[in-house]
């Protein structure tokens, strides 16, 4: 059963600095600036601007009584934010191949795409496109629902700054796994548009498989299970045990691997990312700071 976060204590005024103490040093979380954690330093290193948190403060203003506030609240500031500072990038979570049959081997494509559409002065920068790339695995079912408008067998769909593709044929492993989908492109479609002026009802976002950077994300849910820790037993027995999930094999575009420490990313379609101290330059960190709305 998932759990239900309908009102969150934003700062966890409930905690005690005993039971944060407690948190650290019984290795519940990896240190004071874990991302996890309702301090300062958790919210920076996840990529929290302080513009969020001081908007955050404005809008609920200033009460003599003790309150608990929504935490969407918080998030709606923060996303603002980030919507307007945060530099667009394609990443794949969760990769799937996909092999463009018709596209001429060994050829690569440069195609433009923008870096931040509420932002005209941020530019635009070049993603490299081949014959071989990489969809998320979520964004395809051999079988799928009436609602489901993503790639499917005989469907055709948009990828991002590209063109139209359509899937043919599915590779499976032994186990019949779905391991390749084998799709054909249509090239007058270049930039996402039809000059006969079909429409598609997906758009999907991608990496070129020969020019991914393999990245590690890490992506943080609360650190409680209730609102109200410890309401119904022990603080420590309502710590989220999936509150954060690592995600080593995330393929990224290039422009990715250059993101420089300070700077938030929004992943297309997955949220926005911080890059994390733990990075190197050949191993690249990221921290979600939040999802592109709330679930």
């Amino acid at each position: 059963k998932q759990h239900e976060f309908a009102r969150l204590n934003l700062s966890y005024t409930v905690l005690s600095k005993r039971l944060l103490v407690q948190l650290v040093r019984e290795g519940y979380v990896d240190g004071w600036d874990d991302p996890r954690m309702p301090t300062l330093a958790g919210l920076r290193r996840r990529g929290v601007p302080p513009e969020a948190i001081r908007q955050f403060i404005a809008n609920i203003g200033v009460s003599k009584a003790n309150s608990v506030v929504d935490v969407t609240m918080f998030n709606h500031a923060v996303r603002e934010v980030l919507n307007k500072v945060a530099l667009r990038r394609m990443a794949v979570m969760r990769p799937l191949k996909v092999v463009i049959e018709n596209f001429p081997e060994g050829d690569t494509v440069m195609l433009e795409a923008v870096n931040n559409p509420e932002d005209p002065s941020a530019g635009s920068r070049e993603v490299p496109f081949s014959r071989e790339i990489y969809v998320e695995r979520d964004d395809f079912m051999e079988d799928p629902p009436k609602k489901f408008f993503r790639l499917s067998p005989g469907r055709e769909v948009r990828l991002r700054y590209a063109y139209f593709i359509t899937c043919n044929e599915i590779i499976k492993d032994d186990a019949g796994e779905v391991i390749e989908l084998r799709c054909t492109y249509d090239p007058a479609t270049r930039g996402g548009d039809s000059p006969d002026g079909r429409k598609v009802k997906a758009t999907l976002h991608w990496v070129s498989a020969a020019h991914a950077k393999t990245v590690e994300a890490r992506i943080y849910d609360h650190l409680f299970t209730r609102p109200n820790p410890g309401s119904e037993g022990a603080v420590i027995d309502d710590i989220n045990p999936a509150a954060l999930e690592v995600v080593r094999d995330c393929k990224a575009e290039p422009a990715v691997a250059e993101t420089p420490m300070g700077q938030p990313v929004q992943f297309e379609r997955l949220g926005y990312f911080y890059p994390d101290p733990d990075g190197t330059p050949t191993a690249p960190v990221f921290n979600r700071t939040i999802g592109l709305r709330d679930s």
